[in-house]
């Protein structure tokens, strides 16, 4: 059975044989260059998976405090509920994320730094403010970003 071609054929019938492989401890007829591939891809998508999170959960926070106070004068009745549950998700996800996987905590600094350029991109976007109207930099701490009680002030 040639497992290239089976890796390229059908992933799922290639990752069946492999469990078959390992419970039998047949590891010499493995697939070794793809499984590395793959525990890498591992590796990269729940990196990647934490950026988009912390992505989307800064969007949100900016818009909570730089355009929430606007809204609610403007409509009265505003409470930015789909905000509010859209930071709560993604700080549940997140959190779940680092129960799931806790060597992720390592990349939560560089992450946040990593992700703001984008949350900020989409805050600008989602609003209509100018961009001047945000910080370069990301204004909040990590902490206060993983705090499922922190809403920052409105302007």
């Amino acid at each position: 059975m040639d497992l290239k071609l089976k890796y390229e054929q059908d992933f799922q019938q290639w990752i069946e044989h492999h469990i078959t492989l390992f419970k039998e401890k047949r590891l010499t007829e493995l697939d070794i260059e793809h499984l590395i591939e793959e525990l890498e891809d591992m590796g990269k998508s729940n990196k990647y998976e934490l950026n988009s999170r912390f992505t989307v959960l800064l969007a949100h926070l900016l818009k909570w405090q730089y355009q929430y106070k606007q809204l609610q004068d403007q409509w009265g009745t505003f409470t930015g509920g789909s905000w509010r549950g859209t930071i709560t998700e993604q700080r549940l996800q997140i959190n779940k994320l680092l129960r799931k996987t806790p060597s992720l905590k390592r990349y939560l600094a560089d992450t946040l730094i990593e992700a703001y350029p984008d949350g900020l991109k989409i805050a600008v976007a989602e609003t209509g403010l100018p961009k001047t109207t945000f910080p370069e930099i990301c204004p909040y701490t990590l902490e206060q970003v993983l705090d499922e009680n922190f809403y920052p002030d409105s302007f």
